[in-house]
């Protein structure tokens, strides 16, 4: 099938790709003159694993382009998969401009009957808005398919090509029948398409991420009252978790989440209800508890240095919001980081991806350590932000030589107490005695 997907991002490149990988003839768009050009001279412009060597082998065997001109990426092309930005506005609904400009743009340019798959997360309703909105630009058939991404950063290409579920939001048989056609190949060994309507399939993204939210969140307040109690939150969540219908995955505390999805998806979900004249109180307490969480690791801190950190220096392992990716956005590092400069202390960090990024973000309002134990030479204190496979096992007594002040604060819960304290560090970590 020829392709066009619109949008260039996380979603929409990780989309292109695989349907290249599939054998699809694949276009993609987008508005932006130095992603185009990177990508053409085939630079990937995210972190995230194998992307690269699959971009470069369906590049070079044909099946992959990008352009900025819309009309020639739609050129023969009657799937269009719309994968742009949905961002926060200010009041946390949904910033659908993109959707609603590139919609338009489709059924004004069509050279034929065309279907949009929604790909980018969009609040209940939006389908229908984009049937009405595209109504009378084109004297062709234009469906509008509902399809979430389920998408993990880091695991993307493994999520899209070995998915849980495929949930597809369709108002007509002949939009079902070309999504069956579609993804037949992802799912031979059984996992399902869930066909459901447009505001059924929209919802379950939210429903999805803000679950799963709500797990970190409940986890990190229940590692907040072991430490009030004196009880140890890795003994409460593994025998919490091993209850079938609660389970270990997204249990795990720590120093908050962030990233593209999480953070907007739990705002769009409570502005969503808000708009029916209903307050999500339990989700609305995620986002607070997660707000919160992020200033843990500084509180840690100041408890253990004081509220002014003139003169100290500290050292973070980890920028990104997970580990596998360089994304930064809405990271829990970025509020630590503001703390601990706001408070006066001196801040050196390491990360294997994100560093770039967050250079760009931070500019030289902090150092940056081109290995994790350059960044901890002469500290007060290291703090585990991001946990990095290569965090995991470090030379314990070669960092409590490093460090000015042997102190470790784990904000992933990843080492062995008895071990770090061993090795003479002090060590602080998220409701663990």
């Amino acid at each position: 099938m020829n392709i066009s997907v619109v949008g260039t991002g996380y979603v929409g490149l990780v989309v292109g790709v695989c349907m290249a990988d599939l054998g699809h003839s694949v276009t993609c768009v987008d508005s932006d003159e130095a992603k185009i050009s990177a990508l053409l001279a085939g630079n990937v412009p995210i972190y995230e694993p194998g992307l690269d060597q699959i971009l470069e082998r369906t590049v070079r065997e044909g099946r992959l382009r990008f352009t900025r001109d819309l009309q020639a990426g739609l050129h023969h092309s009657r799937i269009v998969f719309v994968a742009v930005g949905t961002p926060s506005a200010p009041d946390g609904s949904a910033d659908l401009s993109g959707v609603f400009a590139v919609a338009g743009q489709v059924a004004q340019q069509a050279d034929g009957p065309v279907t949009l798959i929604i790909k980018s997360t969009v609040p209940v309703g939006t389908a229908d808005r984009v049937r009405a909105h595209v109504t009378g630009m084109t004297e062709h058939a234009v469906e509008v398919v509902s399809n979430p991404e389920f998408l993990k950063e880091g695991a993307a290409i493994d999520d899209f090509m070995r998915p849980d579920r495929i949930v597809c939001g369709v108002a007509s048989p002949e939009a079902q029948k070309l999504m069956e056609n579609l993804y037949a190949p992802l799912v031979r060994t059984g996992k399902p398409i869930l066909f459901m309507d447009n505001r059924s399939a929209e919802l379950c993204k939210y429903t999805a991420n803000a679950f799963l939210a709500t797990k970190i969140s409940f986890i990190n307040e229940i590692a907040a009252l072991c430490d009030l109690v004196g009880a140890d939150v890795d003994a409460v969540r593994r025998g919490a978790g091993s209850d079938s219908r609660i389970g270990q995955r997204f249990f795990f505390p720590g120093a908050g989440y962030g990233g593209s999805c999480f953070p907007k998806d739990v705002r769009a979900l409570v502005d969503t209800a808000k708009q029916y004249g209903m307050e999500m109180k339990v989700v609305r307490a995620v986002e607070e508890v997660n707000e919160a969480q992020k200033h843990r690791l500084a509180d840690l801190v100041i408890g253990r240095f004081g509220a002014d950190l003139t003169g100290k220096r500290f050292a973070l392992w980890g920028l990104s919001f997970k580990p596998e990716t360089d994304d930064m956005r809405e990271a829990p590092s970025l509020t630590v980081i503001d703390r601990l400069l706001s408070a006066g202390a001196t801040v050196v960090a390491y990360d294997p991806e994100a560093s770039h990024e967050a250079r760009r973000m931070l500019g030289d309002r902090i150092e940056f350590a081109t290995r994790p134990m350059d960044a901890v030479q002469g500290a007060d204190a290291v703090l585990l932000v991001t946990e990095w496979n290569e965090f995991r096992s470090p030379d314990l007594q070669a960092l409590a030589a490093a460090l000015r002040t042997p102190v470790l604060i784990d904000g992933r819960n990843i080492y062995n107490p008895a071990d770090v304290r061993a090795a003479g560090l002090e060590y602080r970590c998220i409701g663990r005695p």
